[in-house]
C-alpha cells in the first residue's frame, strides 16, 4: 500500500511539472488561436502601424507601350503602387483594340483588386469595364473616355496642350507661315487635340496647313519616312515654316528627318515629354524647340491615387483633368538634364498633388 501511494505521488508530481512547462511555453489561449505574440501585436495595431490597403494586386491594361513616354508612365504607376505596398501587372496590346479587350477580360478573370486602363476605347472596352465594375473591381482609365458609372476618367487638358504649342509656334513665326500637321484619328485625346487645332486655325488665317499625316503603328519611323517625302516635295528654304506634332513619337520622327536633311530652319512643336524628348529639345542643332506636356510619371501616380481612393471607399470624381506646362528650349539650361530635374527650370513640372489625400500620404509611410 505504501509503495502504491509513493508511486501515485510521484506520478502526480510529474503531471504537475509537465502542465507548468506547457503553460510557460505559451500553451494558453494565444497558442490555441495560432497567432504568435508578434503577429497579434501587428494585427491589433493595424490602425496605427500598418497600411490596411497593403498587398493589393493592380492590373494595368495598355493599348500600347511605345516609346519613352509610356515607359516613364509605367514607372510612375509602379512607383505609386509599390509605395502603398501593392504590385502591378502590365498587359500591353500592341495598338490592337481586340487584344486590349481580351487583355481586360483576362485581367478581370484574375480577380485583381483594381484595374488601370491606358489609352483605351469605349467601343472596345465598355462591356468589359462594366463587368469589372459589376464584380466590385474599381477602374480608373487614362485617355480612354469610358462611359461607365463609377469609373474615374483621367485625361490631360488636351485643348490647352494644343493651344499653348500652337500659340508658341505662331509667336515664333510672327503670326504667319506654312505648317505640316502630324496627327492620327481614333484616340480620344487626339480627337480633342484636333478640335482645338481647328479652333486655332480658324482664328489664325496667317498660318496655312500644307500637309497632314500620321500613323499610330511604328509612329516614329512612319513620321520620319513621311516627313522625308514632304521635304522632297517642298525642297526650298521657306517652303515649310514649322511642324506641329500631336504626339511626341511623331515629333521625334519629324525632327530626325528634318535634321538629316539639313533643314533645321523648320521648327518642330510637339506634345508630351520624356527624357529622350528633353534631350532632343536641348540639342541646339536640332529643330524640336518646344513641347507641352504633363510629367508622364505624374500621370501614372495620379491615376493610382484615384484607384486607391476607390479601394478606400472614398467618393472619387468621374473626371480628372491634368493641367500641362510648356517646355521650350529657351527655359532650359546649357547642360543636359533629365525630366527628374525639369522642375528646377519649368514651374509646375512633376509636382502634382492631385488625388493625394492625407490618408494616402500616411499610408505610404506605413
Amino acid at each position: 500500500m505504501l509503495k502504491r501511494n509513493v508511486r501515485w505521488t510521484a506520478w502526480l508530481a510529474i503531471v504537475l511539472v509537465l502542465a507548468l512547462g506547457l503553460a510557460g511555453c505559451g500553451g494558453g489561449k494565444e497558442a490555441s488561436t495560432g497567432i504568435s505574440p508578434s503577429a497579434s501585436g501587428e494585427a491589433g495595431a493595424s490602425g496605427s502601424t500598418s497600411n490596411p490597403l497593403s498587398g493589393k494586386k493592380i492590373a494595368l491594361v495598355m493599348r500600347f507601350n511605345t516609346g519613352t513616354f509610356s515607359a516613364q508612365y509605367i514607372e510612375g504607376v509602379k512607383e505609386q503602387v509599390e509605395k502603398l505596398g501593392g504590385k502591378v501587372t502590365v498587359l500591353a496590346s500592341d495598338n490592337d483594340l481586340a487584344r486590349m479587350a481580351s487583355n481586360l477580360d483576362a485581367a478581370i478573370n484574375q480577380k485583381p483588386d483594381g484595374i488601370l486602363i491606358d489609352h483605351g476605347d469605349a467601343g472596345a472596352l465598355a462591356a468589359g469595364v462594366q463587368r469589372a465594375v459589376g464584380q466590385n473591381i474599381p477602374v480608373v482609365a487614362f485617355d480612354s473616355d469610358i462611359p461607365v458609372a463609377g469609373v474615374v476618367n483621367l485625361q490631360q487638358d488636351d485643348a490647352k496642350l494644343t493651344a499653348v504649342t500652337l500659340d508658341k509656334l505662331a509667336a515664333d513665326a510672327g503670326g504667319k507661315g506654312t505648317i505640316v500637321k502630324i496627327w492620327v484619328a481614333g484616340f480620344p485625346p487626339m480627337e480633342r487635340r484636333q478640335a482645338a487645332y481647328k479652333e486655332f486655325m480658324a482664328k489664325n488665317p496667317g498660318i496655312k496647313e500644307i500637309a497632314a499625316f500620321g500613323n499610330a503603328n511604328n509612329p516614329m519611323l512612319d513620321a520620319q519616312s513621311q516627313m522625308e517625302a514632304i521635304l522632297k516635295k517642298y525642297p526650298n528654304k521657306g517652303d515649310i515654316t514649322a511642324v506641329w506634332a500631336a504626339w511626341d513619337e511623331f515629333a521625334k520622327g519629324a525632327a530626325q528627318a528634318i535634321k538629316q536633311a539639313g533643314r533645321t530652319e523648320i521648327k518642330v512643336y510637339g506634345i508630351d515629354m520624356s527624357d529622350e524628348d528633353l534631350q532632343l529639345i536641348q540639342d541646339k542643332s536640332g529643330p524640336w524647340v518646344a513641347s507641352a506636356a504633363v510629367d508622364p510619371k505624374d500621370i501614372g501616380r495620379v491615376q493610382v491615387r484615384y484607384l486607391y481612393q476607390k479601394l478606400h471607399g472614398d467618393q472619387a470624381p468621374d473626371k480628372v483633368v491634368l493641367p500641362p506646362v510648356l517646355v521650350d528650349r529657351a527655359s532650359l539650361p546649357e547642360q543636359k538634364i533629365s525630366t527628374a530635374e525639369l522642375s528646377k527650370h519649368v514651374k509646375g513640372w512633376g509636382s502634382s498633388e492631385q488625388g493625394y489625400t492625407d490618408w494616402l500620404k500616411a499610408a505610404e509611410k506605413k
